[in-house]
Protein backbone atom coordinates (compact mmCIF):
# COMPACT_ATOMS: atom_id res chain seq x y z
CA UNK A 1 0.00 0.00 0.00
CA UNK A 2 1.46 3.34 -1.05
CA UNK A 3 1.36 6.42 1.12
CA UNK A 4 -0.95 9.36 0.34
CA UNK A 5 0.77 12.10 -1.65
CA UNK A 6 0.87 15.86 -1.23
CA UNK A 7 1.93 19.05 -2.94
CA UNK A 8 2.51 22.53 -1.56
CA UNK A 9 1.51 25.73 -3.32
CA UNK A 10 3.39 28.77 -2.03
CA UNK A 11 1.67 32.00 -3.03
CA UNK A 12 3.18 35.47 -3.01
CA UNK A 13 5.21 38.00 -4.96
CA UNK A 14 7.36 38.54 -1.87
CA UNK A 15 8.71 34.99 -2.11
CA UNK A 16 9.56 35.24 -5.81
CA UNK A 17 11.17 38.67 -5.39
CA UNK A 18 13.51 37.41 -2.69
CA UNK A 19 12.19 39.83 -0.08
CA UNK A 20 10.90 36.94 2.03
CA UNK A 21 12.47 33.53 2.51
CA UNK A 22 9.92 30.74 2.69
CA UNK A 23 10.23 28.66 5.88
CA UNK A 24 6.93 26.83 5.57
CA UNK A 25 8.04 24.20 3.06
CA UNK A 26 10.71 22.87 5.41
CA UNK A 27 8.24 22.65 8.29
CA UNK A 28 5.48 21.03 6.24
CA UNK A 29 7.84 18.44 4.76
CA UNK A 30 8.86 17.31 8.23
CA UNK A 31 5.31 17.11 9.52
CA UNK A 32 4.06 15.19 6.49
CA UNK A 33 6.96 12.74 6.75
CA UNK A 34 5.93 11.93 10.32
CA UNK A 35 2.32 11.52 9.20
CA UNK A 36 3.21 9.13 6.39
CA UNK A 37 2.16 11.54 3.62
CA UNK A 38 4.72 11.90 0.83
CA UNK A 39 5.39 15.48 -0.25
CA UNK A 40 6.02 15.20 -4.00
CA UNK A 41 6.01 18.75 -5.33
CA UNK A 42 6.34 22.36 -4.20
CA UNK A 43 5.23 25.09 -6.58
CA UNK A 44 5.66 28.84 -6.06
CA UNK A 45 3.38 31.29 -7.88
CA UNK A 46 2.95 35.04 -7.87
CA UNK A 47 -0.10 36.97 -6.70
CA UNK A 48 -1.71 36.39 -10.07
CA UNK A 49 -5.24 34.93 -10.07
CA UNK A 50 -4.81 32.94 -13.26
CA UNK A 51 -1.59 31.37 -12.00
CA UNK A 52 -3.08 30.47 -8.61
CA UNK A 53 -6.20 28.97 -10.16
CA UNK A 54 -4.28 26.93 -12.73
CA UNK A 55 -1.80 25.63 -10.16
CA UNK A 56 -4.56 24.72 -7.72
CA UNK A 57 -6.44 22.69 -10.32
CA UNK A 58 -3.32 20.92 -11.57
CA UNK A 59 -2.03 20.00 -8.12
CA UNK A 60 -5.47 18.99 -6.83
CA UNK A 61 -5.86 16.59 -9.76
CA UNK A 62 -2.40 15.09 -9.25
CA UNK A 63 -2.07 14.56 -5.50
CA UNK A 64 -4.05 13.33 -2.50
CA UNK A 65 -3.60 16.63 -0.65
CA UNK A 66 -2.59 20.17 -1.53
CA UNK A 67 -1.41 22.65 1.10
CA UNK A 68 -1.29 26.35 0.27
CA UNK A 69 0.43 29.13 2.17
CA UNK A 70 -0.05 32.86 1.81
CA UNK A 71 -2.67 35.32 0.66
CA UNK A 72 -5.54 34.92 3.14
CA UNK A 73 -5.07 38.10 5.17
CA UNK A 74 -7.09 41.36 5.26
CA UNK A 75 -5.39 43.38 2.51
CA UNK A 76 -6.32 43.88 -1.13
CA UNK A 77 -3.61 41.54 -2.40
CA UNK A 78 -4.85 38.64 -0.27
CA UNK A 79 -6.66 36.85 -3.08
CA UNK A 80 -6.08 33.17 -2.34
CA UNK A 81 -9.56 32.42 -0.97
CA UNK A 82 -11.22 33.89 -4.07
CA UNK A 83 -8.90 31.94 -6.36
CA UNK A 84 -9.47 28.61 -4.59
CA UNK A 85 -13.21 29.18 -4.82
CA UNK A 86 -12.97 29.95 -8.53
CA UNK A 87 -10.74 26.95 -9.16
CA UNK A 88 -13.57 24.66 -8.03
CA UNK A 89 -16.53 26.74 -9.17
CA UNK A 90 -17.64 27.52 -5.61
CA UNK A 91 -19.36 30.69 -4.46
CA UNK A 92 -17.61 32.66 -1.72
CA UNK A 93 -18.88 35.05 0.93
CA UNK A 94 -18.71 35.99 4.59
CA UNK A 95 -19.62 32.93 6.61
CA UNK A 96 -21.35 33.20 9.97
CA UNK A 97 -19.09 30.79 11.87
CA UNK A 98 -15.92 32.45 10.62
CA UNK A 99 -17.34 35.88 11.36
CA UNK A 100 -18.24 34.81 14.91
CA UNK A 101 -14.67 33.63 15.53
CA UNK A 102 -13.28 36.97 14.37
CA UNK A 103 -15.90 38.98 16.23
CA UNK A 104 -15.06 37.26 19.51
CA UNK A 105 -11.33 37.74 18.94
CA UNK A 106 -11.51 41.45 18.14
CA UNK A 107 -14.00 42.10 20.92
CA UNK A 108 -11.50 40.57 23.33
CA UNK A 109 -8.78 42.77 21.84
CA UNK A 110 -11.09 45.78 22.07
CA UNK A 111 -10.63 46.40 18.37
CA UNK A 112 -13.30 46.81 15.70
CA UNK A 113 -14.12 44.06 13.23
CA UNK A 114 -13.77 46.46 10.32
CA UNK A 115 -14.28 45.80 6.64
CA UNK A 116 -10.66 44.78 6.06
CA UNK A 117 -10.64 42.27 8.90
CA UNK A 118 -13.99 40.93 7.80
CA UNK A 119 -12.37 39.84 4.53
CA UNK A 120 -10.80 37.02 6.53
CA UNK A 121 -14.29 35.58 7.16
CA UNK A 122 -14.87 35.03 3.43
CA UNK A 123 -15.02 31.26 2.97
CA UNK A 124 -15.96 29.27 -0.16
CA UNK A 125 -19.21 27.32 -0.05
CA UNK A 126 -18.67 23.71 1.00
CA UNK A 127 -15.38 24.37 2.78
CA UNK A 128 -14.57 23.31 6.34
CA UNK A 129 -12.66 25.65 8.63
CA UNK A 130 -9.09 25.07 9.81
CA UNK A 131 -8.55 26.31 13.35
CA UNK A 132 -6.04 29.10 13.88
CA UNK A 133 -5.16 29.35 17.58
CA UNK A 134 -2.61 32.12 16.99
CA UNK A 135 -4.46 34.98 15.28
CA UNK A 136 -7.90 33.29 15.08
CA UNK A 137 -8.60 34.06 11.39
CA UNK A 138 -9.39 30.56 10.11
CA UNK A 139 -8.00 28.73 7.15
CA UNK A 140 -10.18 26.28 5.26
CA UNK A 141 -10.25 23.02 3.37
CA UNK A 142 -12.10 22.80 0.05
CA UNK A 143 -12.08 19.34 -1.51
CA UNK A 144 -8.47 18.20 -1.07
CA UNK A 145 -6.93 21.68 -0.81
CA UNK A 146 -5.96 23.00 2.63
CA UNK A 147 -5.62 26.78 2.63
CA UNK A 148 -3.38 28.36 5.25
CA UNK A 149 -1.68 31.62 6.14
CA UNK A 150 1.86 32.46 5.08
CA UNK A 151 3.17 33.75 8.44
CA UNK A 152 5.25 30.81 9.71
CA UNK A 153 3.90 30.73 13.29
CA UNK A 154 0.31 30.78 12.01
CA UNK A 155 1.03 28.29 9.22
CA UNK A 156 2.52 25.87 11.72
CA UNK A 157 -0.48 26.18 14.03
CA UNK A 158 -2.85 25.54 11.12
CA UNK A 159 -0.87 22.48 10.02
CA UNK A 160 -1.17 21.15 13.57
CA UNK A 161 -4.93 21.71 13.40
CA UNK A 162 -5.38 20.06 10.00
CA UNK A 163 -3.08 17.03 10.08
CA UNK A 164 -4.88 14.93 12.72
CA UNK A 165 -7.92 14.65 10.42
CA UNK A 166 -5.86 13.36 7.47
CA UNK A 167 -5.17 9.68 6.93
CA UNK A 168 -1.50 8.90 6.53
CA UNK A 169 0.61 5.89 5.76
CA UNK A 170 3.90 4.54 7.03
CA UNK A 171 6.23 7.27 8.33
CA UNK A 172 9.32 7.80 6.20
CA UNK A 173 12.55 6.70 7.89
CA UNK A 174 15.83 8.37 6.94
CA UNK A 175 19.41 7.27 7.63
CA UNK A 176 22.62 9.06 6.64
CA UNK A 177 26.09 7.59 6.09
CA UNK A 178 29.21 9.71 5.48
CA UNK A 179 31.56 8.41 2.81
CA UNK A 180 34.95 10.09 2.43
CA UNK A 181 35.28 9.30 -1.26
CA UNK A 182 34.45 11.35 -4.35
CA UNK A 183 31.22 10.83 -6.28
CA UNK A 184 33.07 9.23 -9.17
CA UNK A 185 34.36 6.50 -6.84
CA UNK A 186 31.03 5.70 -5.23
CA UNK A 187 28.64 6.13 -8.17
CA UNK A 188 28.77 2.50 -9.37
CA UNK A 189 28.30 0.88 -5.92
CA UNK A 190 25.45 3.27 -5.13
CA UNK A 191 23.81 2.44 -8.45
CA UNK A 192 24.03 -1.26 -7.62
CA UNK A 193 22.57 -0.60 -4.17
CA UNK A 194 19.67 1.35 -5.65
CA UNK A 195 19.02 -1.51 -8.09
CA UNK A 196 19.04 -4.04 -5.24
CA UNK A 197 16.60 -1.98 -3.14
CA UNK A 198 14.16 -0.31 -5.59
CA UNK A 199 11.65 0.45 -2.82
CA UNK A 200 14.17 2.74 -1.11
CA UNK A 201 15.22 6.24 -2.09
CA UNK A 202 19.02 6.60 -2.12
CA UNK A 203 20.48 10.08 -2.48
CA UNK A 204 24.08 11.24 -2.73
CA UNK A 205 24.98 14.71 -1.44
CA UNK A 206 28.63 15.64 -2.06
CA UNK A 207 30.76 17.92 0.08
CA UNK A 208 34.26 19.33 0.13
CA UNK A 209 35.93 20.24 3.40
CA UNK A 210 39.61 20.98 4.06
CA UNK A 211 40.55 19.56 0.67
CA UNK A 212 38.64 16.34 1.33
CA UNK A 213 35.97 15.20 -1.12
CA UNK A 214 33.16 13.07 0.19
CA UNK A 215 29.43 12.55 0.21
CA UNK A 216 26.59 12.03 2.62
CA UNK A 217 24.54 9.11 1.39
CA UNK A 218 20.93 9.32 2.54
CA UNK A 219 18.67 6.28 2.41
CA UNK A 220 14.94 6.77 2.90
CA UNK A 221 12.05 4.34 3.09
CA UNK A 222 9.14 3.09 5.13
CA UNK A 223 10.42 -0.46 5.78
CA UNK A 224 12.88 -0.40 8.68
CA UNK A 225 14.23 -3.91 8.05
CA UNK A 226 14.88 -3.20 4.39
CA UNK A 227 16.55 0.09 5.25
CA UNK A 228 18.81 -1.64 7.78
CA UNK A 229 19.82 -4.21 5.17
CA UNK A 230 20.72 -1.48 2.69
CA UNK A 231 22.69 0.41 5.33
CA UNK A 232 24.61 -2.73 6.22
CA UNK A 233 25.58 -3.22 2.58
CA UNK A 234 26.60 0.42 2.28
CA UNK A 235 28.75 0.24 5.41
CA UNK A 236 30.39 -2.98 4.18
CA UNK A 237 31.16 -1.35 0.83
CA UNK A 238 32.65 1.78 2.42
CA UNK A 239 33.89 0.92 5.93
CA UNK A 240 34.93 3.79 8.14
Amino acid sequence: MTNPTAAMLVIGDEILSGRTRDANMYYLAGQLTEQGIDLKEVRVVSDDPAAIIAATRALSDSYTHVFTSGGIGPTHDDITANCIAEAFGAAIGIRDDARAILQDHYDTQKQPLNEARLRMARIPDGATLIDNPVSKAPGFTLRNVHVMAGVPSIFQAMVASALPSLSGGEPLISRTYRVERGEGDIAAPLGALAHAFPALSIGCYPFQKDGLFGANVVIRGTDADMLNQAMAQLEAEFPI
